[in-house]
């Protein structure tokens, strides 16, 4: 059980693991009370050695770590990256980089959509995991050893699946699949939080251009409120008394107060008064430059069973193909390329259009057919019937 509350203990980790090829990493973190998530622990696993830092210790300074995160010629190897990484970024100021998210991986190994950390514990490394310190309190000191421990299962287990999962990557060239995802998870861009784009989050019941622009603009107030007061979003205001508040476009103190979910005294306060300062700001944008959304159409009429049919053939290529359905085609995915040859969608593009795109329009254009044979779902030439390529069991 090793734990570092010692900045030299932290030094010379960093400095060990900075002339490895590649470690694993993972934190600890709390965020239930805060906008920004506090973090708890950092771990770090080598060929030799895995350690739990504890990253709120008074005498900890966590630069070595990320100077570390940020070393070009070591690969940091997490799974399930996106939270972590932010952390990194708003932390450290940087995106770790290069990185290999072992979940990514793993759907484009066969193990399905979005794979859990323990199954790939239990199926590539023949381990199993103590999930009882998993939702305990990682800001309480001291930590108990049963938190240590299964902190730094979390980076020792890690460095099997990444072996086995790297192996078979290479063994089936699908290494060069993984390239896009993790270009989005090391894009800074990943990880901004721009308070004018948070209106997007919410699930808004209009279009209307007027009730977008107030709502982009009472959604921005919200955000840098939590932001500078370091609560979560829903402690400033709640989703839905946005929602009212740009749908009745209150323009005085006595209005705002009249909205659900708005306490009486809060127009008067200095938060009611920056409010009422972006409802104005939302009431003045021009029609033509308010906010809007995509429009979502319905498929056009007829389209509905080659719809149903590409998702069986994306179902049975993935099957036979051993890679998640999530990673090659959404549903949107499915509906743009039954409406349009040309969708823009990765479905029909690189590697994604090998395995399923090329399939895709053949079915939709009647150049193949799907048939059950016994058991066993087939994909056959539409001339003549012949059986094209993969098969897969019918359900």
């Amino acid at each position: 059980m090793t734990l570092i509350t010692d900045q030299q203990e932290l030094n010379g980790l960093c400095a060990r693991l900075s002339t490895e090829p590649y470690v694993t990493v993972d934190t600890e973190f709390m965020r239930e009370r805060t906008y920004w998530p506090i973090l708890c622990v950092i771990q770090l696993g080598g060929a030799k050695e895995a350690a739990a830092v504890d990253a709120l210790a008074e005498t900890i300074d966590l630069k070595p770590v990320f100077d570390l995160m940020r070393k070009p010629d070591v690969l940091k190897v997490f799974h399930a990256a996106r939270q972590d990484v932010e952390i990194f970024f708003h932390r450290g100021g940087a995106v770790p980089a290069p990185i290999f998210d072992s979940q990514v991986a793993g759907m484009v190994c066969g193990f399905g959509d979005a794979v859990a950390y323990e199954t790939l514990v239990q199926k590539l490394a023949r381990g199993t995991l103590d999930k009882s310190a998993r939702f305990t309190d990682w800001s309480a000191r001291p930590l108990t050893e049963r938190q240590i421990t299964y902190a730094l299962a979390d980076v020792t287990y890690l460095r099997k699946i990444y072996e086995k999962l790297k192996a078979r990557l290479e063994a089936t060239g699908r290494a060069s699949w993984l390239e896009a995802e993790m270009a989005i998870l090391t894009d800074p861009a990943t990880y901004q939080m721009e308070p004018q784009e948070s209106w997007r989050r919410l699930k808004v019941r209009t279009r209307a251009p007027r009730f977008l622009a107030i709502l982009r603009e009472v959604a921005a107030w919200r955000e840098r409120e939590a932001q500078s007061r370091d609560v979560p979003r829903n402690r400033i205001m709640r989703d839905e008394a946005l929602m009212e508040i740009a749908a009745h476009a209150p323009t005085n103190e006595k209005m705002l107060e009249r909205t659900r979910g708005i306490s009486s005294g809060f127009g008067t306060s200095r938060g009611g008064q920056a409010l009422l300062v972006a409802i104005k700001r939302g009431i003045d944008v021009p029609e033509n430059e308010a906010p809007s959304l995509p429009k979502k159409e319905a498929p056009p009429r007829g389209l509905g069973p080659v719809i149903e049919l590409l998702k069986v053939l994306l179902k049975m290529r993935c099957d036979s193909d051993d890679v998640a359905q999530k990673l090659i085609a959404s549903s949107a995915d499915l509906e743009a390329i039954a409406a349009d040859d040309n969708a823009d969608v990765p479905a029909l593009k690189g590697w994604r259009r090998e395995i399923f795109g090329e399939d895709a329009l053949a079915l939709k254009h009647g150049r193949i057919a799907l048939t059950v044979d016994g058991r066993k779902l087939r994909v056959v030439d539409a001339s003549d019937g012949q059986n094209v390529s993969r098969e897969a069991p019918a359900a």
